[in-house]
């Protein structure tokens, strides 16, 4: 039997439970304010930016909008506890969190108001995370883009649900109306959304790399890092094949690294093709066209009720 836990919009006070993933080099304060305009939450990615260059996009993403929007911190960031700082000082209203445990930012966090929801990639990290005081978690399977973990969306958002009683946030192959229903019916609360984000008119994103989300396959995508515990989802290139012939050769974590440095930038703002790391999820399997983020949102919402009105349910968000 399903736990009874929180409504997500009632929890962040949004309109639909849909997030915008917290995509380094792409996700900016433009995408953010469009998608929490539409009825969403848009996320600010601090990965790619230094504290003063936060700060800078917490304060123009408040003119462009007047709801709730979260950044996200990746944990391994130098600049991570900086920024921990910034978004209570500021009391941004979410923070999401990856590559990592925020276990030591939770108090500081909650106590400004601000909500606390990682991205987790097993059952037992979230239900310690649950105790600890988290609001909600990221349940991301790895047929989600970027750093990934082991588990596949079908088993560990189910997984993650049943350990827990906070709000379970499914992300990891949605792009339509008909994956999210899916989530919803495996005990999530709502969905992240990264990979379907970037193939909007209100990204920056650099076009090629668009184009290249919209002319492939489900198959496209190849997962390097494994060998060294890190691994990275993306769109197999010259690049992706440089580090597995690396990975072939015993190389550690820290070779790797130095090859991979400034690679997401080159393809999110330069769009190369070639020497870039094209990170996205096997979604884009699903994606073939450009959309404002208020038409996609809109079409998210009109396909997933009618799937659930199929279905002979009533959708409630």
């Amino acid at each position: 039997m399903r736990q009874k836990r929180q409504s997500l919009t009632e929890l962040l006070e949004i309109k639909y439970p849909i997030l915008q993933g917290g995509m380094a080099w792409v996700a900016d304060r433009t995408l953010a304010a469009a998608v929490s305009n539409a009825g969403g939450l848009g996320i600010i990615a601090g990965g790619s930016l230094s504290s003063e260059e936060l700060l800078v996009e917490i304060h123009e993403v408040r003119k462009l909008t007047s709801n709730p929007f979260g950044v996200n911190i990746m944990l391994l960031s130098p600049y991570a506890e900086e920024q921990m700082e910034i978004v209570r000082k500021e009391k941004v209203p979410v923070v999401t969190t990856g590559a990592g445990s925020p276990s030591r930012f939770i108090d500081e966090l909650k106590s400004a108001g601000v909500k606390v929801i990682p991205v987790v990639a097993s059952a037992g990290l979230a239900k310690r995370l649950e105790l600890q005081g988290v609001d909600a978690v990221i349940a991301e399977g790895m047929e989600a883009g970027g750093h990934i973990g082991k588990v596949t969306s079908m088993v560990l958002v189910p997984a993650v649900s049943s350990a827990t009683q906070i709000p379970v946030i499914a992300a990891g192959g949605i792009a339509d109306g008909r994956g999210f229903v899916a989530a919803l019916a495996l005990g999530a609360s709502g969905v992240q959304m990264g990979t379907r984000f970037i193939c909007t008119s209100e990204c920056s994103a650099h076009l090629r790399y668009k184009e290249k989300i919209l002319s492939s396959s489900e198959l496209d995508t190849v997962v390097t890092g494994n060998a060294n515990g890190h691994p990275v989802r993306a769109f197999r290139n010259r690049l992706t094949r440089y580090i597995e012939e690396l990975e072939k050769r015993g190389e550690g974590f820290e070779e790797i690294e130095k090859v991979a440095v400034g690679a997401l930038k080159r393809a999110a703002k330069e769009g190369d093709l070639n020497s870039g790391s094209l990170m996205a999820g096997q979604s884009s399997g699903l994606i073939r066209e450009v959309l404002s983020v208020s038409k996609l949102i809109e079409s998210i919402i009109e396909e997933a009720e009618e799937v659930i009105g199929h279905l002979g349910g009533i959708a409630e968000w």
